[in-house]
């Protein structure tokens, strides 16, 4: 059996999703000062890039760019110990004192930014970190909400929810699928 997949989300509706979140980040901020933007890889890189550019598009500046892997911080190295180390890649000024803004695409059970948090504790102290995530499916097993949100899609646990980039795959859109083909 091969599982139903349905679009949720097309181009321009991520397209809105990121330019809205960008505007709740300056707004929540009061302007791009001291905001430094870490992608969690892979696809929370290629949004926190598109996060600056529009940041610099509404306010005309340039708001730092980074990305945190969070490979070696994560609770299931023993399920899954061939996951690839990507790079860590801080921003010049660091994060020490800084608004650090964690980007990733979906947010599920919330391990993946416990990880996060660990592996930037590790790099130095942020005044605070939000969290911007693209799509909140819930079923949270951690307290971790996002503060940012594109879009919440109520999911099933069985579902799967799958970002697709132009950086990766050639096209954005949300899609979910469904194991055995039930919609």
């Amino acid at each position: 059996m091969t599982a139903a997949r349905r679009v949720l989300l097309e181009g321009a509706d991520v397209s809105r999703a990121l330019t809205r979140i960008a505007h709740e980040l300056l707004e929540a901020n009061k302007g791009p000062g001291d905001l430094v933007l870490l992608g969690i890889p892979t696809r929370g890189v290629p949004l926190a890039r598109r996060l600056a550019a529009r940041i610099a598009q509404v306010e005309g500046a340039q708001v730092p760019v980074g990305s945190l892997d969070v490979t070696m911080y994560r609770d299931d190295l023993r399920r899954h110990p061939t996951r690839g180390l990507l790079p860590t890649e801080l921003p010049a000024g660091g994060v020490d004192d800084r608004v650090v803004v964690l980007v990733d695409d979906v947010l599920y059970s919330g391990r993946t930014v416990r990880a996060a948090l660990d592996a930037l504790n590790d790099l130095g102290r942020p005044r605070a970190v939000r969290l911007a995530v693209l799509v909140d499916r819930g079923h949270r097993e951690l307290p971790i909400r996002a503060d940012h949100v594109g879009k919440n899609l109520p999911t099933s646990s069985a579902e799967r929810v799958s970002v697709l980039l132009a950086e990766h795959d050639g096209r954005d859109a949300v899609e979910i699928s469904t194991p055995g083909g039930a919609s």
